[in-house]
């Protein structure tokens, strides 16, 4: 590890080296690129030579103490010397997290997808919770949401939903919320006050720009109809939903909450090029999970990550077994604590896979 650091130190200082040379600084692409590249590296060097600095520290300390003969100056050295041993022990764990691989992903905003799972309306209810809850998740961390569409039957009903989330590094906080959400309350139309469970599904895609994914239009099927609205009745009388289906993949995305055919199919195009990307993420995933440790882990969309319990005010996370018994907090956006808990979770696993 120390041996990465100190070739990661070498090329931060090449990188200062060549934005001194007139003829890179020219280079207004290249300047950008070395801009990121040593933007990205900074931290990294910065702890490290701040670790670099108490190990001489540590060393003159130790002998300090091991020669010093006067009992309280040899005292004072062996507490400087525990000291200096804690601080530089937790650096370098600070060090191994830094060192970690990022996911490429994490900078980026979302597209999420919400769409009910089996109990009939009573889970079309609890998809409209749950975007409400990442609605309010999102303005706790000033991001801005938008929906791209939505499928309802009345009185609140979610059948499926997709918005947009847009701020500083949403991919990586909202990344953890794939999966099947389980609700466990009585109905409002429930007359025996028995708890029923009812579940919804969780999609999360980062955005993509098209020039991350190569989208070849002519594999793509593009159908046009009136859109429709609750009940589903025509809303509009011109061709301005759309219906996009990726043919060598078979997915299929419908955008119609724009009056223009042309804005629809932008929104459309969009959030197709997000989902093949997700398709590849996931197919060389499973591939490396295959060969490394099976299916342990995987963080597959059929697994049940979380359940919300209203008799008992609890909602617990299954990956992590963690619980809070402040559901009506939660279902007001407070998901950090879930989200932290994951995040440390997936370092831990990663620290661990580097060590095998």
């Amino acid at each position: 590890m120390l041996e990465k650091l100190a070739g990661v130190e070498s090329r931060f200082k090449e990188i200062d080296r060549q934005m001194m040379d007139p003829e890179i600084a020219s280079d207004h692409l290249k300047i950008t690129e070395l801009a990121k590249e040593r933007s990205d590296i900074e931290q990294i060097v910065q702890a490290y030579r701040r670790y670099q600095k108490q190990v001489e520290e540590l060393t003159g300390a130790r002998e300090l103490a091991h020669e010093a003969e006067d009992p309280e100056m040899k005292e004072m050295a062996q507490m400087e010397v525990d000291e200096l041993e804690a601080s530089t022990e937790a650096l370098l764990e600070e060090l191994k997290l830094m060192l970690l691989p990022k996911d490429p992903r994490d900078g980026r905003n979302a597209i999420v997808e919400i769409r009910a799972g089996a109990g009939g309306d009573e889970a079309g209810l609890f998809a409209a919770d749950l975007l409400r809850m990442y609605t309010r998740y999102a303005e706790n961390n000033r991001w801005k949401t938008e929906i791209l569409e939505m499928n309802e039957t009345g009185g609140n009903v979610i059948k499926s939903v997709t918005f947009s989330v847009k701020g500083s590094d949403v991919f990586s906080r909202m990344k953890f919320e794939s999966g099947v959400h389980r609700v466990q309350r009585v109905p409002s139309t429930e007359s025996q006050g028995r708890i029923h469970t009812s579940t919804a599904t969780v999609a999360v895609l980062a955005e993509m720009d098209e020039v991350d994914v190569a989208l070849d239009m002519s594999e793509v099927r593009v159908d046009v109809f009136r859109s429709r609205g609750a009940g589903g009745q025509s809303v509009n009388t011109t061709d301005s939903a759309v219906r996009m289906t990726h043919v060598p993949t078979g997915v299929v995305v419908e955008m119609q909450d724009e009056r223009s055919q042309l804005q629809n199919r932008e929104r459309a195009k969009q959030v197709l090029v997000a989902k093949l990307y997700e398709l590849e993420l996931e197919k060389q995933r499973s591939e490396q999970e295959a060969e490394r440790r099976g299916q342990i882990g995987s963080g597959d969309r059929s697994e049940k990550i979380r359940t919300y319990n209203y008799p008992q005010s609890r909602v617990t996370d299954h990956r992590v077994n963690y619980s809070s018994y402040n559901l009506p907090g939660v279902m007001d956006g407070d998901l950090d604590q879930f989200v932290d808990a994951l995040a440390t979770a997936q370092q831990a696993e990663l620290l661990a896979a580097g060590s095998e």
